[in-house]
């Protein structure tokens, strides 16, 4: 039997994003707009590492499953679009619970900033949880990477959710004042929440009178579905 190989991966930068927990993150990348500035870590804060890097409209970005890692892994898990239940092999799917917790994500990039010599990249698109470690940044190639030929079947099995979203009249105030900081708010918890985060047991349900939350930047978001509509419910602020 061989020994296996053992390899030592330095993250090189962080992530910082809006989303402050697991649960309702997009589960692929792009499927919101969502904002991420990435910040390079002491012995990688270069800009000459960038010097280019704004001839590709699009970063490949891979990462480590950080908040997973010690919860291990198994060959089979539960795919959500498979309705929560059915099982596949790990390596035939994208969960976050892996031999390596490696994660890959493409996402769009918003350009270089660099302040008090601290070097940053803004990206959109992301799916990852705040503070996410980075271990690299690729440059996406469309001739290479783009394959239109490629398919699976998983819209045909479970589609993504795309359910309406409405605020509550209620808390219609609060949601500009919090507009006035996070001018991308209401886009943001409206592209999260049609996805419908619910368990994806609970996702046939089309009245569901529980009230679930998730923390986006600084504010707790409570929302329940009614008549097949996510309605948002309450906003608070956090300390």
């Amino acid at each position: 039997m061989n020994t296996p190989q053992l390899f030592s991966l330095e993250a090189i930068a962080s992530i910082a994003t809006p989303f402050k927990q697991k649960f309702a993150i997009p589960r692929q990348p792009n499927l919101a707009n969502a904002q991420g500035v990435i910040t390079f870590k002491e012995g990688f804060n270069d800009i000459n590492m960038l010097k280019g890097i704004e001839n590709y409209s699009h970063l490949w970005l891979l990462f480590i499953f950080h908040q997973n890692i010690e919860r291990g892994w198994k060959n089979t898990v539960k795919a959500p679009r498979l309705g929560g239940n059915s099982t596949m092999g790990v390596l035939a799917s994208r969960s976050t619970h892996r031999p390596n917790g490696i994660g890959m994500s493409v996402v769009k990039n918003k350009g270089v900033v660099s302040s008090n010599g601290q070097t940053k990249l803004v990206v959109e698109g992301v799916d990852l949880v705040n503070g996410t470690p980075l271990i690299d940044i690729k440059p996406y190639i469309a001739y290479a990477d783009s394959v239109p030929s490629a398919s699976d079947n998983l819209d045909s099995i479970k589609p993504i959710p795309n359910r309406d979203v409405l605020f509550s009249e209620t808390i219609q105030q609060t949601l500009a004042e919090i507009e006035k900081k996070h001018r991308d708010f209401s886009a943001l918890v409206t592209a999260v929440l049609s996805q419908d985060p619910r368990p994806a047991y609970k996702q046939k349900l089309d009245n569901d009178d529980k009230t679930y939350r998730v923390t986006l930047y600084d504010i707790d978001v409570g929302f329940q579905i009614t008549d097949a509509v996510v309605k948002v419910t309450d906003l608070v602020h956090l300390g």
